[in-house]
Formats: C-alpha cells, sequence, structure tokens
C-alpha cells in the first residue's frame, strides 16, 4: 500500500504576500493625507522574505518621492 501525501509544491508567487504582511492606508493626523502602512507578522515562517519585501516597497517610495523633489532618485532633498 502506497501512502498519499497531498500538499501545495512551491512557495508563494514572486511579489505576492500572504497573510505575513498586511498593508492598511490610514490618514497621517499631521499632513491629513492618506499613507500606507505595512505590517509584519513576527511568527512567519517567511519573516526574512517578508521584511525583505516591505523594506524593498518603502525604498522604492522614497526614490520616487525623492525624484519628484529633486530630480534624481539618490539625492535627499534639502532640509528647510
Amino acid at each position: 500500500m502506497a501512502k498519499v501525501v497531498v500538499k501545495k509544491l512551491g512557495g508563494p508567487d514572486s511579489g505576492v504576500r500572504g497573510n505575513a504582511v498586511t498593508e492598511k492606508r490610514v490618514r497621517d493626523s499631521s499632513s491629513g493625507q492618506f499613507v500606507t502602512v505595512r505590517t509584519i507578522d513576527a511568527k512567519s515562517q517567511t519573516f526574512g522574505q517578508d521584511i525583505t519585501y516591505v523594506f524593498s516597497k518603502n525604498v522604492a517610495k522614497a526614490r520616487r518621492d525623492n525624484k519628484a523633489v529633486t530630480g534624481v532618485v539618490d539625492r535627499a532633498p534639502a532640509k528647510a
């Protein structure tokens, strides 16, 4: 008699996070604008991948914001 094991093969699709990373749109109290807040489940089995995903999203946003202000992605805007 053979033992039958049924399970999903492979990991999550690239760019798609499971329940470990959640996104919420909340209103910033100082400016009144909406911002995206990402939270990570600390007990996730893919914690390293999840934190890398969130970090890359934060860096991409910072680069977009810097390019909008200075025209260059690698230069921080001057402080006022």
